[in-house]
């Protein structure tokens, strides 16, 4: 056996069951269903019924095109988006976006932290903000203290939670004729909230923190498998790599969207028709539930609250750390030990920390996700425009710069969120 040969197998074997091809996409899009990302959808079935399904069936191959874009330009230059805006791009540029996104995702970090106080709350009882503190004080040990080969399996199984919002649809009677007309045929509005709620659906859906999370893991599955190198070194890996990437992003952004789909659907069909139609977080999408559907969905809502906010507290606190290390040249690997990564790991401590701090403060929580949600919705958009000029420019993905299909599928995902971002201003105006 020659060696390219010998180098392209330990990457990634044909015999792989498809369970260890799914990594980055499969996390990627769990994560994307985060306590914040579960109110945003609560609020849409509970305001607007069954009006607002049909988004996910369009921000589905949206996401997937990004995302896969993402992950492709990890694996092809060997780099995360930050390290490769850094080289390529103006300073100030990065520094702007780097700064946006910590802002953002330590204020998400609180949102989702503050969330799973109050679920635990709902189940146990006790001091909400002391369940927050816990979660916020085990995330950043799991993150520092387990090496990342064992912590990106605890990850993946983490994912199984979100099935928990399947299992809400037993506890509660489901019209699937009508959920199929709506969604095909939905009733549409040009009222700025109905707009302003679309846009947030989008916002939720397709955020820059995912975007910098999936590279970066790319990059890390890299230095994790031996022999393996940047596509761009060694070619011979790209059919399988590409192939690994493709079913992971497909299969990761499916489950995203179908769970978001459940979650609108379970509050559409429990909630709406029972006039409770503004929900503000997560936990009161939970308490409301408990009425209508029982124990056993109240149960499952409020624990999937948890389950998804472990899992997302990592990608938003990892995403920022991979974005301010890559600025600015520190070491930026989970695989890393803690003494030898020092800035990086710092980083994710600080901005768990900061999100606990926050949950103390006299700050609206629903006001902090709306900020939240603008920076996401605002960045979202350079963000992409560069990614697309990165996964064109043959000096970052030599002879794999994206093909015609996925080109036009990041382009049309480019220009959606910015026409979202027009109609999020346009409704602040006309509000």
């Amino acid at each position: 056996m020659n060696n390219e040969a010998q180098a392209e197998k330990p990457s990634v074997s044909a015999k792989t069951s498809w369970l260890k091809k799914l990594g980055p996409g499969l996390i990627t899009g769990a994560a994307d269903d985060d306590p914040s990302g579960i109110a945003t959808y609560s609020q849409a079935g509970a305001q607007f019924g069954l009006n607002t399904l049909w988004t996910l069936f369009l921000t589905f191959p949206l996401m997937v095109g990004i995302q896969m874009i993402s992950a492709r330009i990890g694996r092809v230059s060997g780099h995360g988006l930050a390290t490769n805006i850094r080289l390529h791009y103006p300073k100030p540029f990065l520094l702007g976006i780097v700064a946006l996104l910590l802002i953002a995702n330590i204020v998400n970090i609180a949102a989702d932290i503050a969330a799973m106080g109050e679920a635990l709350k709902l189940l146990i009882g006790g001091p909400a903000l002391l369940y927050a503190v816990g979660f916020g004080v085990v995330s950043v040990l799991l993150q520092v203290f387990i090496p990342y080969n064992r912590y990106v399996r605890v990850l993946k199984w983490l994912t199984l939670v979100l099935l928990a919002y399947v299992g809400t649809l037993f506890a509660v009677h489901i019209p699937w004729g009508q959920v199929a007309y709506r969604t095909v045929w939905p009733a549409l509005s040009w009222k700025p909230e109905y707009v302003t709620m679309i846009v947030a659906i989008f916002g939720t859906t397709i955020s820059p923190y995912l975007f910098f999370w999936q590279a970066s893991q790319e990059v890390e599955e890299l230095e994790a498998r031996p022999n393996a190198q940047a596509l761009i070194d060694a070619p011979d890996q790209a059919r399988v790599n590409f192939k690994r990437i493709r079913i992971d992003t497909v299969i990761g952004m499916s489950f995203s969207n179908i769970i978001a789909f459940f979650i609108m659907l379970t509050t559409a069909v429990t909630l709406h028709i029972h006039g409770m139609t503004q929900i503000q977080t997560s936990a009161d999408a939970a308490t409301a539930l408990r009425p209508i559907a029982g124990e056993f969905a109240f149960w499952l809502f409020s624990a999937g609250i948890i389950g998804t906010g472990l899992l997302a507290i990592p990608v938003l606190a990892g995403s920022a750390a991979y974005a301010i290390a890559g600025a600015l040249q520190w070491k930026n690997s989970l695989a890393d030990e803690p003494k030898t990564a020092k800035q990086f790991y710092g980083i994710i401590t600080a901005a768990t920390l900061l999100g606990v701090l926050i949950c103390f403060a006299p700050i609206d929580p629903i006001k902090a996700l709306i900020w939240s949600a603008v920076i996401n919705c605002v960045m979202a958009v350079p963000i992409m425009f560069i990614m697309m000029f990165m996964a064109s420019n043959k000096a970052i993905m030599g002879k794999f710069v994206i093909h015609l299909s996925l080109k036009v599928l990041g382009w049309c995902c480019t220009i959606a969120m910015t026409l979202a971002v027009i109609a999020m201003f346009w409704g602040m105006l006309a509000g």
